[in-house]
């Protein structure tokens, strides 16, 4: 007898019993998780999505506030009611990353509970294999004549024979789904990594949000200290302010019309060319380049090239990003050499193609000199820092050979700060190349 027949019939009463056991555990395996921990689970995250739906749709109502308020008249009382607002709004956002830190944790276990799951099954399907293979191995021992002797009559072997093909074929189906739940497996982790990372970039928002949100309270507490809740005390202090300002300015406009060099126009990339990438997800310019009304209204501040950049609205903790890749050239903060008078909070960067970009008046720096950065990386997030009428991104472009980063010493404030200086005819407008 061919030996390939031999073992096509080794069958006994033994697998048909192990045939059973293989098709109750291979093809319907009981979960190791009650569904009802699921289903919990599942509702929980729908009630944390609705809250969160809430939380965005307040947050929309403070950003509309604070866009009204700004077009008003800059008193006391909107300078107060901007900061409430700012301060209740960042309040609102850091509620909302908390659900969603709150729903991320939720879809993370329910995510663990599946893997759980599918790996379970997998270890009860190889054990039932295993079992059928061990008894088939058995069998192969057997010689034809003691196969036969252990049915009652010929009719149960042949019975066999066909149980036999049935078996085989559910070794092989059976084999396909634990590919299948393998490969979900793996899914399932790449998921898993996913969650994992967006749960750390909400915490770290979270952190940021909670730092900026303590500085704005502080800034009010100083607001109100300085002028007792009076307006015509609020205006003076504006007043003396804008004269600073306006002294620091005009310093700053007289050395970088000294520093005017040759620029090589093959050196910088083709106006329309769309190099650099918008620096906010919400796109609103308040003022452009060059002689706006605003520049020509105080022409004493801007007298060669009118405003050096462009400003965005931005209201105080939007994330700012940068531009394109590059090399953080240095950051800095004017403040704290010369407060209100100037950038405030500035970061300057090579984008290694003859351009650079500035972010200023930020309210938090996110990166470090020497840091290398890529295009929709964040960096900081927007504020008021230096000298603003409220929260903005003053956004400026430079040919990279007419910057420099200097400490300077101010003779309007009396100490030195350090910011970046640049020749007159190094500013370009940034529109040309966003």
């Amino acid at each position: 007898m061919p030996k390939t027949w031999f073992m096509v019939i080794h069958h006994t009463k033994k697998i048909a019993f192990f045939a059973f056991v293989f098709l109750l555990c291979g093809f319907s395996v009981a979960p190791l998780f009650s569904e009802s921990r699921t289903d919990e689970l599942q509702q929980q995250i729908d009630t944390k999505n609705k809250e969160i739906t809430a939380i965005e749709e307040t947050i929309k109502k403070y950003k509309e506030d604070l866009n009204e308020t700004l077009q008003t008249k800059t008193t006391l009382s909107s300078q107060i009611y901007q900061l409430e607002t700012t301060a209740n709004k960042l309040k609102a956002e850091v509620n909302l990353t908390d659900k969603k830190i709150s729903n991320t944790n939720l879809t993370i276990e329910k995510l663990r509970i599946g893997i759980e799951e599918k790996e379970g099954e997998i270890k009860t399907t190889k054990e039932s294999l295993a079992e059928i293979i061990r008894a088939l191995d058995e069998e192969e021992s057997q010689t034809l004549l003691e196969v036969l002797l252990a049915y009652d009559n010929l009719s149960e072997f042949f019975n066999n024979i066909d149980r036999m093909d049935y078996l085989q074929n559910g070794i092989h189906i059976n084999l396909e789904e634990l590919k299948t739940l393998k490969k979900e497996n793996e899914e399932n982790e790449i998921e898993k990594n996913k969650e994992k990372q967006e749960l750390q970039e909400l915490q770290e928002a979270l952190l940021d949000k909670k730092e900026i949100t303590e500085e704005n309270k502080n800034q009010k507490d100083i607001l109100l200290e300085k002028t007792k809740n009076e307006e015509s005390r609020y205006q003076e202090l504006l007043a003396e302010q804008q004269k600073k300002q306006e002294s620091l300015l005009g310093e700053i406009s007289l050395l970088e019309e000294e520093m005017r060099i040759i620029i090589d126009p093959n050196s910088l990339p083709p106006a329309g060319s769309g190099v650099l990438k918008w620096p906010l997800d919400d796109i609103v310019i308040t003022q452009k380049f060059g002689w706006t009304e605003f520049a020509l209204s105080k022409s004493w501040l801007y007298p060669s090239i009118g405003h050096n950049g462009v400003d965005f609205r931005a209201s105080k903790g939007t994330p700012i990003k940068v531009s394109r890749n590059g090399v953080v050239t240095d950051t800095g903060d004017t403040d704290i050499g010369c407060a209100n008078a100037s950038y405030g909070k500035w970061i300057l960067i090579d984008h290694e193609n003859g351009l650079s970009s500035m972010y200023a008046h930020l309210s938090k720096i996110k990166v470090s000199k020497g840091d290398r950065v890529e295009t929709g990386q964040l960096i900081g997030h927007s504020g008021d820092t230096g000298a603003t009428y409220g929260p903005h991104l003053h956004f400026g472009v430079f040919a990279t050979q007419a910057v420099e980063v200097t400490q300077y010493k101010s003779k309007v404030c009396g100490t030195y700060m350090k910011l970046p200086l640049v020749a007159v005819n190094g500013y370009l407008d940034p529109l040309l190349y966003l």
